[in-house]
């Protein structure tokens, strides 16, 4: 069909000249002017009518992307009320650990200030070293951060002037006319809180995960409380679970891991969990996964955007389609032998002159693979009955085994060249090779996604 339309343009073509030849005056410009258009029409012609093969470039990498939840963080909280009524002063930073018996916040009839009245000198660097460093890493996008610093300076300039933190078993100090009072316990403290503080996984349901009516309630946004009011929240265990809910599919897939590489999408941190499979009451599968560290990092999260790394395996992707399979002569590894001028690989094949004697003749091979105790050679090397002898033997073996090897055909260089791969993984379109395959591809090496369109050693337009 391509043949019988290249020769129909060019009789279009011839009929054309002879139209014009009595036209234009022939002369050597016109010749070399006709030629070049002859030239130009005829690889327009070609390039039109040619098989264009669609490439595809080698990637490295995993053979899919590692699935994304929105789990459910579970800690060990507790939600701390005002011991008395009056005006609140906090002097511990949000987030931050407090030990037991360390100072928290201070209540009185009337606003204060923190005392500074028996600051030394050294004191007063110390506190501009402080707030140069918070100035120089201020963000405008974290205010929030500025009410931090601020409880946690006044926390400091306590410290400074006096007021003992951290010590258990002492009476209510004062300062500026307020009440000091300290943690029970030692945890990290938070000034907000949103109703999921007393979840456990007993009580685990989808709706817990619909975050339409979720909200967060911040304790600092009055500056005078009753007693018995929420002023703050602590977390009392460092180890802290993550929840996320599991289709069929995923619990399958899933099932049987002891432990899992957690990655955290807000900052990039991986961590390794222990991992196990939950239920609820209505039969729904989840995944629990518990830390025993890392807790500070994410203590402001009730819900976490995280990626499973269970896609591990990595090497070459190429897709599925690209796949051919090429056959070779197995010939067992005894009968190979080394060139006396350069040391390469070959066979000793058997040769008669004609008056019927029989030699020995090197010829140099090209092995792809060993495998149980055979050499691939490629079938261009030998014609099938050809006999190869053994070295150092009057052993021989003829060829005409074959066994098939997986590869794709590599177009770097304009035609189809075979190459040889070994799958490791694969889903339904793509799969992964492994690297550093004899004969085989390597990253950025431009390859058939269709193999099976081509032949070996086709001169291709991509």
């Amino acid at each position: 069909m391509a043949e019988n339309k290249k020769r129909g343009l060019f009789q279009h073509f011839g009929h054309l000249l002879n139209k014009v030849r009595g036209k234009i005056p022939l002369n050597i410009g016109t010749f070399i002017f006709g030629a070049l258009f002859f030239y130009m029409v005829i690889s327009v012609i070609l390039y039109l009518t040619a098989d264009h093969i669609e490439s595809y470039q080698v990637t490295a990498g995993p053979l899919a992307s590692n699935q994304t939840y929105t789990a459910l963080a579970l800690r060990e909280e507790s939600i701390v009320t005002s011991k008395a009524t009056g005006y609140i002063t906090y002097y511990a930073a949000e987030n931050s650990k407090v030990a037991k018996a360390g100072v928290v916040y201070s209540l009185g009839d009337t606003q204060t200030t923190a005392a500074v009245d028996d600051l030394q000198e050294n004191d007063y660097a110390r506190i501009r070293s402080s707030m140069a460093g918070f100035a120089a890493s201020y963000d405008n996008s974290n205010f929030y951060d500025t009410y931090n610093y601020k409880y946690s300076l006044e926390g400091t300039i306590l410290q400074y002037s006096g007021i003992k933190m951290g010590e258990s078993g002492l009476a209510p100090q004062t300062v500026g006319g307020q009440t000091i009072y300290t943690a029970d316990q030692d945890g990290i403290i938070m000034y907000s809180m949103d109703g999921y503080e007393t979840i456990t996984q007993d009580q685990l349901s989808p709706s817990l995960f619909d975050r339409k009516n979720y909200s967060i309630t911040n304790l600092q946004t009055s500056r005078k409380v009753a007693a018995g009011d929420d002023i703050y929240k602590l977390i009392t265990n460092e180890e802290w679970s993550l929840i996320i809910p599991l289709t069929s599919e995923q619990t399958v897939s899933l099932s049987g891991r002891k432990t899992i590489r957690v990655k955290f999408l807000k900052d990039n941190a991986t961590q390794v969990g222990n991992f196990s499979i939950i239920t609820d009451s209505n039969g729904e599968f989840y995944g629990k996964i518990t830390f025993s560290k890392g807790l500070i990092r994410y203590a402001g999260d009730r819900f976490l955007n995280i990626e499973l790394v269970t896609n591990t395996k990595s090497g070459l992707k190429i897709p599925l389609s690209s796949i051919v399979t090429k056959d070779f002569y197995v010939i067992p590894v005894e009968y190979v032998a080394y060139s006396e001028e350069d040391g390469t690989a070959g066979f000793n094949k058997k040769v008669e002159n004609k008056k019927g004697e029989s030699s020995s003749e090197f010829v140099q091979a090209t092995i792809y693979r060993e495998e149980e105790g055979n050499y691939y050679v490629d079938t261009s090397v030998f014609s099938e009955g050809d006999v190869i002898i053994k070295p150092d033997s009057q052993a021989t073996y003829q060829i005409g085994k074959k066994k098939a090897l997986e590869g794709v055909y590599c177009i770097n260089k304009g035609y189809a060249v075979f190459r040889q791969i070994t799958v490791s993984d694969h889903n339904d379109e793509y799969c992964i090779v492994d690297t550093g395959t004899e004969y085989g591809i390597a990253q950025f090496d431009h390859i058939v996604r269709n193999g099976k369109s081509v032949h070996e050693d086709d001169v291709l337009y991509n």
